[in-house]
């Protein structure tokens, strides 16, 4: 396993988005945790881990990292809370991400448009519907921000406000349900005010799916 690894090399283990792991498993990952403590405590040079001797070296490290406000994301028992140390991380300021993400993209006009795409994302999570698959965090930001600056780079002759409020609608659209479309596309309009956004069409990929389905 991968504990018997950390610990036979003495490396250290960070292991993201934790509380993604199953009931059943985490378990099993208690138990391991558990044994590793103990030996460490009692400055034993070999534990078992899984019925085998497991040489430990004193410099194991093992961290872990979570996303409680997700969807999908399991509690960690208690007496598994209580072998690792809690740090808190501060929210991340939205604002200055996206708009370093759209500098780094060559956007020039990326300080208005960071603004006006974290207002809409706000604007959606808290006017569309509570749904299981809706994200308006950060993945979901810095998705949009690396699709627009795709479209950036292979559409350089459309106006910057054109493209991200493309990638905006691409990126969002499929995934809302029926009634909240004209909810997202009203925000939209308000944030883009006067912009025409060419719908992309998709014609190999359209003759190909008709083909098939003959």
């Amino acid at each position: 396993t991968i504990f018997s690894g950390l610990a036979e090399a003495g490396f250290w283990g960070c292991f993201d988005e934790f509380n993604r792991i199953n009931a059943e498993v985490l378990s099993v990952v208690s138990a391991q945790i558990k044994s590793i403590q103990m030996g460490l405590a009692q400055r034993s040079p070999t534990i078992e881990l899984l019925g085998r001797d497991v040489t430990l070296r004193s410099t194991i490290g093992y961290f872990i990292t979570m996303n409680p406000g997700y969807a999908g994301r399991t509690e960690l028992p208690d007496n598994l809370k209580a072998m690792f140390r809690p740090v808190v991380m501060i929210v991340p300021d939205l604002l200055m991400i996206c708009e370093n993400m759209l500098m780094s993209e060559g956007f020039g006009k990326a300080k208005v448009l960071a603004n006006k795409m974290t207002v809409l994302y706000s604007l959606a999570q808290g006017q569309l519907s509570k749904q299981y698959h809706y994200d308006f965090k950060l993945r979901a930001l810095k998705s949009v921000l690396v699709m627009a600056g795709d479209l950036k780079r292979s559409s350089a002759d459309l106006p910057e406000d054109v493209v991200l409020m493309r990638a905006l609608r691409d990126m969002n659209m499929p995934k809302f349900v029926k009634e909240d479309v004209p909810l997202f596309q009203g925000l939209l309009s308000d944030l883009f005010p006067g912009l025409e956004c060419p719908r992309v069409g998709y014609p190999s990929l359209k003759k190909a799916i008709e083909e098939e389905l003959e």
